[in-house]
């Protein structure tokens, strides 16, 4: 699917570029096979780029389109230099808002040029310009050219509906059935145009004429450009699939060793593009060997069997990208975002992506999520409140330097003599608002008043330390009896500190729930479901009970089944987490010999006995990640989370749901004693897989996941 897109794109951008023809296929050939053998995105799909038409297009005029491709060549070379160096890692600092509004513009232009192919017509050099020229194209449309696009479109939209044809992609079948209906009826519409002689056309590289700093200048005009356009894609075509991350510094070596190739071979230069990347996660692929085996067949066809592919209509793959553009653009991300207060990032990004470019449109939105870091870093409130003679005066926020003047205005407010209290509600403060407060506070108490401050609190401010507004930090897991804390005192310190939460709580009740996870947990104390997922309020639907059991659909376990009937119907959760713990008393409970007294706990526990059965059939399980057996409990909690999810499909909701592919069931093991969550295989539960371990991730890229 990916190579047939491939052909057309890499011929327009070679035009554009002023480039011979054969050399866009030489770079798709290239990028395929060698990008994708080496490189260290194993789902990005390389090739000609349109982010650097004008950039080749302005090489090819100053030194030649021989010369031009001995720049490649050495722009390679330094983006090998690049990936040995690790500076690729660095794209992993981006704003998840600046990714998908990334994505998002990228897919809006997609959509609007293929909508112009659509209709009959070209697509224009920038979105502006296709909006510009749509009206006319809309009159002036072509009939055959708009009966293969739609067609093509409802299709794509239509197939993966239809049960147990999947498995082919949709792309792949739209394109054959219109390509063929369009040479059964001879349905006059422009097709794709190839070479003649292809391999004839090829010119090979020849050192540049001019001065050392022009040629460097270009070369290094190259690497930046496609290395930074190939970053940028790896991580957001992570984002469109839940398998393995990319190794940025390894995928900036494969493609400089891409570009090194296809320079010496008189090709154009190569980056990691988004459109054939994102098209080849939707057409179902697994794994690199789709890239490589996209180029390979851009070789084959292109020398081989040109002829079948002239028969395919260009509206044909104009409505795979179509459909492939808008699909960059998704709700669920605007609405996650617009929760965490980002969308404005996003659409500043998707914006300047649409409208300047790939690099400007980045750049402004990460121009924007810097500012508004620096924004709220700087911003702090104070207020000095009179009440029964004290004075109260409150500080929030994150005080720096910045805001010191403010913070000053207020205090010099109270008046000379008056006994104040100083609540200190701060992620942080620096020197500087730390000697504004501490002066203040010796004139005002020299003067005859009084400062009541919790010193300890305003030395943790100072120094950043964020354990002392975590009243449970491992240095108080376990409290000594005689200094257990009230609940109480807790909720009267949350309502102290609640209004730094108020306004997202306050947006949350107004906009309703949300959430896009039901987590099925056990009720042990010592798991946190937050904690575990990184989870905000809103974000996630929780049920806990002992032993994290989920008895089948008809059990008479009524709060368990209307929990996941509404999170499935009612709130349109994509994924199901069932998650087990090692240390579980339920386990232990369930294996204990004593005989069942009737009680609640031991009718409840019955639900287990499938999970004990699924355990003493097992092998033993090895933790991959310590090298210890797991113990009978223990072993019975990893078997156990596999029953769980085989009984979620006893819910016809569920069923009905994964089916569709919108639910996602997943199960998990959390070691308690290691602070590690890993995956369990639903149909291996003793394979606990190493490489999917997530808490226990050592990089930023493996932390995603």
């Amino acid at each position: 699917m990916v190579f047939l897109i491939a052909i057309p794109l890499s011929l327009g951008i070679a035009a554009a570029s002023g480039a011979p023809l054969i050399a866009g296929l030489v770079a798709a050939v290239v990028g395929g096979v060698v990008a994708g053998a080496l490189g260290g995105s194993p789902l990005q799909v390389s090739g000609p780029a349109a982010g650097l038409t004008v950039v080749v297009a302005g090489l090819v005029s100053q030194f030649g389109w021989a010369a031009t491709a001995a720049i490649t060549c050495a722009a390679g070379l330094v983006q090998i230099l690049l990936g040995v160096t690790r500076i690729g890692r660095l794209a992993l600092s981006l704003s998840p808002a600046v990714v998908h509004g990334m994505l998002a513009g990228i897919g809006v232009t997609i959509a609007v040029q293929q909508l112009h192919v659509v209709l009959g017509g070209r697509a224009q050099s920038s979105l502006i310009a296709n909006l510009a020229a749509l009206p006319d194209q809309l009159l002036a449309h072509h009939a055959g050219s708009v009966l293969v696009g739609v067609l093509t479109v409802v299709i794509l939209l239509v197939w993966p509906r239809i049960p147990k044809v999947k498995v082919v992609p949709a792309p792949l079948v739209a394109v054959v059935a219109v390509t063929a209906l369009a040479a059964l009826f001879m349905v006059d519409v422009t097709r794709v145009d190839l070479p003649d002689n292809p391999l004839q056309e090829l010119i090979l590289p020849v050192m540049p004429s001019g001065s050392a700093l022009e040629i460097g200048t270009a070369v290094l005009t190259v690497a930046l450009v496609a290395s930074v356009e190939s970053l940028l894609s790896a991580v957001a075509v992570d984002k469109l699939h839940r398998g393995k991350r990319s190794n940025l510094d390894r995928e900036l070596i494969g493609q400089g060793a891409a570009n090194a190739v296809s320079g010496a071979l008189g090709g154009m230069p190569v980056t990691g593009v988004i459109v054939r990347s994102s098209t080849n996660v939707a057409a179902g692929a697994k794994s690199r060997a789709s890239a490589i085996m996209h180029g390979l067949w851009i070789a084959v066809f292109v020398l081989a069997a040109g002829a079948m592919l002239e028969l395919i209509p260009m509206a044909a793959l104009a409505g795979v990208l179509l459909v492939t553009g808008l699909r960059l653009v998704q709700l669920a991300h605007i609405r996650t975002l617009r929760r965490h207060d980002e969308l404005l990032v996003y659409v500043v990004t998707a914006a300047g992506v649409a409208a300047l470019g790939l690099a400007e449109g980045v750049l402004a939105g990460l121009v924007l999520a810097l500012g508004r870091v620096l924004y709220r870093l700087a911003r702090a409130t104070v207020t000095a409140v009179e009440e029964n003679g004290v004075w109260t005066v409150r500080i929030q926020g994150t005080l720096v330097f910045l805001g010191v003047a403010s913070l000053v205005r207020t205090l010099r407010t109270i008046p000379v003599g008056a006994d104040v209290r100083v609540k200190l509600q701060v992620d942080h403060l620096d020197h500087a608002a730390y000697e504004a407060i501490e002066d203040w506070r010796r004139g005002h108490i020299a003067r005859g008043g009084t400062v009541e401050l919790n010193r300890s609190a305003f030395r943790a401010a100072l120094q950043g330390d964020a354990k002392r507004r975590l009243p449970w930090h491992h240095e108080q897991v376990v409290p000594a009896p005689d200094q257990r804390v009230s609940m109480l005192d807790g909720i009267r310190e949350f309502e102290e500190s609640a209004d730094l939460i108020r306004p997202m709580m306050a947006k949350l009740a107004a906009d309703g729930q949300k959430p896009t996870q039901l987590f099925i947990t056990c009720a042990d104390s010592r798991i946190v479901p937050n904690l575990i997922t990184t989870s905000g309020p809103g974000e996630q639907f929780c049920v806990r009970n002992v032993g994290n059991l989920v008895p089948p659909y008809g059990s008479n376990s009524n709060s368990v089944d209307a929990a996941v009937e509404y999170a499935v119907d009612v709130l349109g959760v994509s994924s199901i987490v069932v998650c087990g713990h090692s240390h579980c008393g339920a386990a232990n409970a369930a294996l204990d010999s004593t005989d069942d007294d009737g009680s609640g706990l031991r009718t409840w526990l019955r639900h287990l006995e499938p999970s004990v059965r699924r355990a003493v059939a097992l092998p033993d399980i090895v933790d991959p990640a310590t090298g210890v057996k797991l113990g009978p409990a223990d072993k019975l909690s990893v078997a156990n989370v596999a029953v769980q999810l085989e009984n979620l499909r006893s819910f016809a909701c569920v069923r009905k749901a994964e089916e569709a592919g919108r639910l996602e069931l997943i199960g998990l093991w959390f070691d308690i004693g290691a602070t590690a969550a890993r995956l369990v295989l639903e149909h291996d539960p003793y394979l606990v897989r190493a490489d999917e371990q997530l808490a226990t991730a050592t990089t930023p890229a493996d932390a995603d996941l």
